[in-house]
């Protein structure tokens, strides 16, 4: 029976290297969780949300799931949510793809994988919804890179009009929604300029958000 004991040795040797660096760490960490930032990304190992935007254990509160899905009717992602906004007190919710995404590519394709699909329809609803920006489907790296931008505009919208969040909002709590994209390639998170702090802001952000893919669909058949 494999134990896995390489790993209890890495985390061994990871506990001691940050006692010694700093004696009162996981005392303090132990003691309090008071994040200012709500992390919603995708399940993918190559995107360590923590370590993206350099922040310590304890800074940011994270929920993953395959291609960063808002669904109104996930229990754990609102559950999560909630907890965030409602106890926790956030005051940033970020909604973080990223480019390459193997989601999103899954579910444009024509092969069948599984329980899976069931989900990724939802990433086939926003394809359809912006079928006449992306193009017909061929699966070129633009098209991918456009597609995970606008799945995260749409999932970030999805955030905005949950009752959690228009709740906060009328309650007058501070709290700003935020949609991002991250690049594997050379590490750096892009601003999709969906940045949304109130009710008023949503429809003219959505706006803005999708006007940046389309100026950048228009530059590259420019170039083409």
């Amino acid at each position: 029976m494999n134990r896995l004991n390489d790993l209890f040795e890495k985390n061994r040797s990871w506990s001691e290297r940050i006692t010694e660096q700093d004696p009162e760490f996981f005392s303090t960490l132990a003691n309090q969780q008071a994040p200012d930032y709500l992390w919603i990304g995708c399940s993918d190992s190559r995107v360590p949300a923590n370590q993206i935007v350099d922040l310590l254990p304890g800074e940011l509160f994270v929920h993953r799931n395959v291609s960063n899905l808002v669904v109104h009717s996930d229990m754990n992602c609102l559950s999560v949510l909630q907890f965030a906004v409602e106890v926790l007190k956030v005051k940033h919710i970020m909604v973080v793809g990223h480019y390459g995404c193997g989601g999103v590519r899954a579910a444009m394709d024509s092969t069948r994988h599984g329980l899976i699909d069931n989900w990724l329809s939802h990433i086939r609803d926003v394809y359809i919804q912006y079928r006449d920006l992306v193009g017909p489907w061929q699966d070129t790296v633009e098209q991918n890179e456009r597609l995970c931008e606008l799945n995260v505009i749409e999932q970030a919208h999805n955030v905005c009009n949950t009752t959690i969040v228009q709740d906060a909002w009328d309650r007058g709590q501070e709290l700003t929604v935020h949609g991002w994209v991250y690049s594997l390639t050379n590490g750096q998170v892009i601003d999709l300029d969906f940045c949304v702090d109130g009710r008023e802001g949503l429809s003219p952000q959505l706006d803005s958000a999708v006007a940046r893919v389309q100026r950048l669909v228009s530059d590259q058949d420019a170039d083409d």
